[in-house]
């Protein structure tokens, strides 16, 4: 009977979790027909509402920003709208924060979240799984001496939450192990494990 019960938590949880997620992000992206008027909404149109017409919707307004984005008339349009931004105080901060954040994590140029690394943490000998996000910048880096970098601990089981570091690059050491193979073996609390690569004779990031 124990061994039933367990196979069937096994087959039915990751299903259950995924509905959820899946679940929980349409119903996040059907916000946007609150930018429609109200008798475009599907309730005004067919009597009833139909979940994931707002999850198509947000695609179709974010492929349309990026089409106009990459055009001449688009570039030009953004800029003069974050030139108004940066003229207000509050939302200058604010805006100028989550955009440097934004390009970082997805532009292609940017650098961050794309190296998983090992790192001790939270004390000498127990050892984790972290993400290189760069280099300190700032007066920060006036305070630090040597070769340093920043690194994004994630906690487990979600890695949503963390800690953020900055170590130097000798007690850094760079993994054979992209990035979603990372946020699993995370995820999974090392249950689900990455195939496992012959070392680099040389790392960018060596240990002492």
């Amino acid at each position: 009977m124990k061994k039933y019960f367990i196979t069937g938590l096994l087959v039915l949880v990751p299903l259950v979790i995924t509905v959820w997620v899946l679940k929980s992000l349409i119903g996040a992206m059907d916000q946007s027909l609150l930018l429609l008027p109200e008798a475009w909404h599907p309730h005004a149109l067919f009597g009833r509402d139909i979940p994931g017409v707002g999850a198509i919707l947000t695609i179709a307004i974010v492929l349309t920003t990026g089409i106009i984005a990459t055009n001449f008339f688009g570039r030009h349009l953004i800029t003069l709208w974050e030139k108004l931004l940066n003229r207000v105080p509050v939302v200058k901060s604010v805006y100028s924060s989550v955009k440097q954040v934004s390009d970082t994590l997805f532009s292609d140029s940017g650098n961050a979240f794309r190296k998983a690394v090992l790192v001790q943490f939270p004390r000498q000998g127990v050892w984790t799984i972290a993400f290189v996000t760069g280099t300190p910048g700032g007066d920060v880096a006036n305070h630090l001496h040597g070769d340093y970098v920043s690194v994004f601990v994630p906690t487990t089981p979600n890695p949503t939450g963390g800690y953020f570091l900055m170590m130097p690059k000798a007690d850094v050491i760079e993994l054979e192990m992209s990035v979603d193979e990372a946020l699993k073996y995370i995820i999974s609390m090392g249950v689900v494990a990455p195939a496992n690569r012959p070392p680099k004779l040389l790392t960018e990031y060596p240990n002492k």
